[in-house]
Parts: structure tokens; C-alpha cells; sequence
């Protein structure tokens, strides 16, 4: 459906491979831990794509344009919904312990990212 394809469209913008990322173990985030890594905090992707997770959750992707959608924690996942979208989408976050974040969604596919510096 075409709502579903657009929130997908901000997803595979993020499914870009960052070189050497995953030379690290990363270890599976509880929900606390994911919501204490991701909340007031920016994500940078590769290509220069970044992402904002405001405490109230709202959530802001600014690559070419700036998209807003929302964000929360449920049963342990990161989950993001982005308008025209309907649907919540859910993905599993792993992390390196340091900067290293990755949303893996239902299907296995791993999208990484990096903490940016404040």
C-alpha cells in the first residue's frame, strides 16, 4: 500500500552499508538501554542523512528534505512511524557500546548508524 511505501522510502535511505562498522561485537539493547541511547540524541548515517529522537517523540530525518515522524519504545524495539504511513514499524537496536547504533528490522535487514557529537 502506498502509505506503507512511503514510510519504507525513509527506512531504505537508512539501508546503506558503512565501511568497517560491525568490526565490533554488538550486543542486543533491553528497552531502557534504548531508550537512553536514542533520546535527545543524533544519529548520523552515511551519506551525510541524519536523524534527531527528541525526548517528546517526535523524531526528524534530514537528508535531501527533513521528514518528521514519531518514535517509541515497545517491547524492547525502537519503533517509528512516519506520516503518510498508518502502521508502526519495530526493529531490534544493537549496539557497540560506543557510537555504533543498528535498527534490524523483522526481516534481518541492519540499518547502522553513529552518535553524532553534541
Amino acid at each position: 500500500d502506498k502509505a506503507m511505501k512511503a514510510g519504507m522510502c525513509i527506512i531504505m535511505m537508512l539501508a546503506v552499508a558503512v565501511p568497517g562498522a560491525h568490526a565490533q561485537q554488538r550486543q542486543a539493547m533491553d528497552a531502557d538501554g534504548i531508550v537512553a541511547i536514542l533520546t535527545d540524541r543524533v544519529l548520523r548515517y552515511d551519506g551525510g542523512a541524519t536523524q534527531r529522537f527528541y525526548a517528546s517523540g517526535r523524531t526528524l530525518f534530514t537528508s535531501a528534505e527533513p521528514s518528521w515522524g514519531e518514535w517509541r519504545v515497545v517491547d524492547a524495539q525502537y519503533c517509528s512511524l512516519w506520516p503518510p504511513a498508518a502502521d508502526w514499524t519495530c526493529y531490534d537496536v544493537f549496539s557497540d557500546g560506543a557510537e555504533g547504533v543498528d535498527f534490524v528490522d523483522a526481516q534481518g535487514n541492519r540499518f547502522p548508524g553513529v552518535i553524532a557529537a553534541p
